[in-house]
């Protein structure tokens, strides 16, 4: 009697932990579309694939986990700022219709239970690499505009930090194989909106390559491929530029975004800098971090841009 009841009991146990860990966190009773709250139920992509669209970001060594939990937080707060009231049109849409018959609605409810309503507008992909992080996203969301909306409304107001290992953001309009044709295919589409409409209206730009755990192309040969897709035109300007082509490599995968003149105002999209901005030291006190050297090499990416621009335009 007393071992059936030790079972009994044990087995109320683990069906009170299973009921607490089935709990979801509504937060205030918001939609059901945003991603997961926390990090085990989180939907993980296992790769990067063309076509697909997303933000990377970077964060401090051995921090990413961290990483990626506040930025689930913050992206589905701003999807439902930005994007809410779309979402439940798609959402109510059908619902409206009074001649169903109950044969039509059992087979809805049963395909609503096979299939989750909730659409993951965010899903993390696991990285082969520290200190950088990367959500694909899906529509409605259009990740410059997105992301630059957030380092806005970080500038504007410093009470809305709510990350403290998030550091650089980086939307991708497009990604790509990372081959010379997947990176004209790539530049094609994300390009044309910008500098192809007509009648052609003259633009300033520059283009900021990146490549991580990549050796097939080479920094050069990408700043000139994608100089020669911009095309007639339009002046290569480093310091005043109204356009800014951002190229990011990550080992068979390219993506390439288009950015405006803000995205300097914005500390190139850096949250952390927004928020507590480094303080510039005088040229005696300087020295160089890996931050520094970071910034140096992006420097001199965009200073290449200027003359291999101009040949591939003559």
């Amino acid at each position: 009697m007393d071992s059936n009841k030790r079972k009994a009991e044990h087995s109320e146990g683990r069906d009170d932990k299973r009921q607490k860990a089935g709990k979801t966190n509504t937060r205030g009773g918001k939609k059901q579309w945003q991603v997961p709250r926390n990090n085990q139920g989180a939907v993980q992509a296992k790769a990067i694939q063309p076509g697909d669209s997303g933000i990377w970001a970077t964060c401090a060594k051995g921090r990413e986990v961290k990483c990626v939990g506040e930025l689930r937080d913050l992206f589905s707060d701003y999807a439902d700022l930005l994007y809410g009231s779309a979402l439940d049109v798609v959402d109510d849409a059908g619902e409206d219709s009074k001649d169903v018959d109950i044969e039509s609605e059992i087979k809805a409810e049963v395909e609503g239970i096979q299939k989750p309503s909730a659409v993951q507008l965010f899903t993390s992909v696991r990285l082969n690499m520290q200190c950088v992080v990367f959500f694909k996203t899906v529509s409605p969301i259009e990740p410059v505009s997105f992301v630059k909306r957030m380092c806005e409304d970080a500038a504007n107001d410093s009470a809305l930090k709510h990350t403290k290992t998030v550091k650089r953001l980086c939307p991708m309009t497009l990604m790509g194989q990372a081959t010379e044709e997947g990176l004209t295919k790539t530049a094609a589409q994300v390009l044309a909106p910008h500098f192809h409409q007509q009648p052609v209206s003259s633009k300033k730009y520059a283009i900021r390559p990146n490549l991580r755990n990549h050796t097939t192309l080479k920094r050069d040969a990408v700043i000139k491929q994608i100089a020669a897709m911009v095309g007639p035109g339009h002046v290569v300007d480093l310091k005043n530029y109204e356009l800014l082509i951002i190229v990011e490599i990550y080992q068979n995968i390219c993506g390439i975004s288009v950015v405006d003149d803000s995205f300097e105002r914005l500390k190139r999209f850096n949250l952390a800098e927004i928020f507590d901005p480094t303080p510039k030291e005088s040229p005696q006190e300087s020295h160089t971090t890996p931050d520094t050297q970071s910034e140096a090499a992006t420097d001199e990416n965009l200073a290449i841009v200027e003359p291999d621009a101009r040949k591939a335009l003559a």
